[in-house]
């Protein structure tokens, strides 16, 4: 449940949202209109180095106007955060200290299971599943964020 204080800098917040599904080899990404009435996943990006995914977000953010970022944040299954969580809450962290743009954190719990019924479910053959189940990924991470702010 977001915190006063978060719903108060999210509805400050116009514009644009960028969402990140970060995986150990690829990261999804998924961006929103500027209304945040639809989102649509985009291409996923290789995992490297932070230099180069600084710099590639830097672009994509550029390219939409993003106004913020929502990175997926993977909780166990009974809540509790183990060392993906940490991850994901270190990286957030750096990523508003050198973007210098608000960086929120959603539940990503079973986003993954339910991008891959989708994707299976609307005919996308099973060797492309692999392809775009990260970013559809984060596209349900960024449709669950937009709903619950």
């Amino acid at each position: 449940m977001p915190t006063s204080n978060e719903l108060d800098k999210v509805r400050q917040l116009a514009g644009r949202l960028l969402s990140l599904d970060l995986g150990a080899r690829r990261i999804g990404i998924a961006v929103s209109d500027e209304l945040r009435v639809t989102v649509r996943p985009l291409p996923h990006i290789i995992r490297t180095n932070w230099k180069q995914l600084v710099r590639t977000l830097s672009e994509l953010r550029g390219s939409f106007d993003a106004q913020g970022i929502v990175i997926g944040l993977p909780l166990k299954m009974d809540g509790t955060e183990g060392s993906a969580a940490l991850e994901a809450r270190r990286i957030a962290r750096n990523l508003e200290l050198t973007l210098r743009v608000p960086v929120f954190l959603q539940d990503e719990r079973l986003t993954s299971i339910e991008a891959k019924q989708k994707l299976s479910s609307s005919g996308v053959a099973t060797t492309q599943v692999t392809e775009k189940i990260d970013s559809e990924a984060a596209a349900l991470i960024l449709r669950d964020f937009i709903s619950s702010h």
